[in-house]
């Protein structure tokens, strides 16, 4: 039995193991990388987003609110890392530079973002993508993502929420652009 990061233990093996039952995690797992083949990792960032946005609307069903807000932030990124995939040449051009993988293995720090897209540059990002509605949305899905963490806080002194009404509907509001974006982008 293995134990994921403080996780629940997993029976059996492996993390793709417990993903049997949701195969189309399972694609996601294998996740190319945008240096290796862009198109192909733009589909995939693109499926993610929708599997995460799917995800937080059932967690939403079934009273599971920080949890939710977590798979909208989570599909927020994924579909705002397809985004910048699509436009790499801006988002290289804002981002000069390399960035070292290993001892042989050098990518452009543009290509290392759309990879990674870390939460502290999908503002940034978003910024030089150009799209407002986008913006909107990285915004919401930060501020989902602290709740998820600080949870509610009635005098919005730790948290931005101060009612689950709110955060529900940011949720809402969240997947609901994720499924139309995400799929008005899909071959």
């Amino acid at each position: 039995m293995r134990q994921l990061c403080g996780a629940t233990p997993i029976e059996g093996g492996g993390e793709r193991e417990r993903f049997k039952s949701f195969p189309a995690a399972v694609d996601v797992l294998s996740l190319t990388k945008p240096w290796v083949d862009l198109e192909k990792y733009r589909r995939d960032r693109l499926k993610e987003a929708m599997y995460e946005a799917e995800l937080a609307e059932e967690f939403l069903k079934n009273g599971l609110v920080r949890n939710a807000a977590g798979k909208a932030f989570q599909a927020v990124k994924a579909y705002l890392a397809a985004v910048a995939a699509a436009q790499r040449d801006k988002v290289v051009a804002a981002f000069p530079g390399r960035r070292r993988l290993g001892p042989t293995k050098v990518v452009e720090r543009g290509e290392w973002i759309i990879a990674v897209m870390p939460t502290s540059r999908m503002r940034e990002v978003a910024a030089v993508i150009g799209d407002r509605e986008l913006r909107l949305m990285v915004e919401l899905a930060l501020n989902l993502h602290e709740f998820q963490y600080n949870g509610l806080d009635g005098d919005a002194e730790v948290s931005r929420y101060a009612s689950e009404e709110m955060v529900r509907r940011d949720i809402e509001e969240v997947v609901s652009y994720i499924r139309r974006a995400a799929s008005g982008q899909q071959p």
